[in-house]
């Protein structure tokens, strides 16, 4: 009871400080914090890291409060108090979402949920970088969403300060670069460039990583050489019905469940969330197509076989065409 009335207490807090936050977001101007930092003096620095973590937990805007820790701080001590203050204010945001509804969550969530759940708990570490490099989704609501899940919390703030280190530097130095343009300091254009290439890097930083973490075509060799060895993993065949038991045949171990009812029917393949799924079809362009799909419903090792069943035939190694093969 005393634990109910706890989370409770603290959900209206949060609550309530989100709705000021709203009311008063006008308030919120780097003018505004120069005045709150300078006031302070010496402890301007902690004042300035302590607003931004309250300010990231209660949904206010963080690139506001990071182009002014540049023009307060410089690029050098603003990116650092501006990441520290970010990466204190997620871990705040984590932290609640994890005392008040972890344990419901875990226990209420099931289906395409669990299967997401799943798949970031499995990636832990590296799915928290993941988006803090590519920011897919928006920074605040992240936060308290992975809350929600088993991921460490060592590893959360480790990844997250690591991580969002490169955006913080590109935003602070903006915001330092914009201070010097306004008070006329020396080597402006320099400055400005600068900061644009710093900008253009986190622009490039998605495609980057994206392409770092497609995994690379399986050999159809490979594929054999694993089959033959009696190797638990399932063989998913994405083309149509027709095409499974068609001209070119199946292989004796595939499942097929065509790449235009996959999304439907991810469910089915739950038992594999977490265990290998070789795919094939004709070539291997459904193959990729499939991949992308079953990596965002959180399947941790899906592999495309290169050339798929064209390059199977070509090495004259058996095939079944005479039914549709079923679990």
């Amino acid at each position: 009871m005393h634990k109910t009335l706890l989370r409770i207490f603290i959900l209206g807090l949060v609550v309530a400080g989100i709705a000021a936050a709203v009311i008063y977001r006008d308030a919120l101007s780097a003018e505004a914090l120069e005045h709150w930092v300078a006031d302070f003096g010496a402890a301007g620095p902690l004042v300035f890291m302590l607003i931004y973590a309250v300010g990231t937990v209660l949904f206010l805007p963080g690139s506001v409060i990071t182009l002014a820790g540049g023009a307060l701080f410089g690029p050098v001590w603003g990116t650092l108090y501006n990441l520290t203050g970010a990466t204190l204010g997620a871990t705040l945001a984590f932290l609640i979402a994890r005392y008040l509804a972890g344990d419901w969550v875990e226990q209420k969530s099931g289906g395409r949920i669990k299967q997401l759940k799943n798949g970031v708990e499995t990636e832990g570490w590296r799915f928290v970088a993941f988006v803090r490099l590519v920011p897919l989704f928006p920074f605040n609501v992240l936060n308290y969403a992975l809350g929600l899940t088993r991921i460490s919390l060592s590893h959360y703030v480790i990844a997250s300060y690591l991580c969002m280190l490169p955006g913080a530097l590109a935003y602070t130095y903006l915001g330092y670069a914009g201070r010097e343009a306004i008070t006329g300091g020396e080597g402006m254009i320099q400055k400005g460039l600068l900061a644009l290439a710093l900008l253009a890097v986190v622009a490039f930083l998605p495609r980057l990583i994206a392409k770092l973490r497609e995994r690379p075509m399986l050999e159809v060799n490979d594929l054999k050489r694993r089959l033959d060895t009696d190797e638990n993993l399932l063989v998913l065949d994405v083309r149509t019905a027709a095409d499974f038991v068609g001209e070119q045949g199946h292989l004796a171990a595939a499942r097929n469940l065509p790449l235009e009812e996959l999304r439907q029917r991810v469910d089915e393949l739950e038992p594999w969330l977490e265990q290998t799924v070789m795919l094939v079809c004709r070539t291997d362009r459904r193959s990729a197509k499939a991949a992308a799909m079953l990596a965002k419903a959180g399947f941790s090792d899906v592999h495309v076989v290169r050339g798929g069943m064209t390059a199977w035939l070509d090495h004259g190694w058996p095939v079944e065409d005479v039914q549709l093969k079923q679990e």
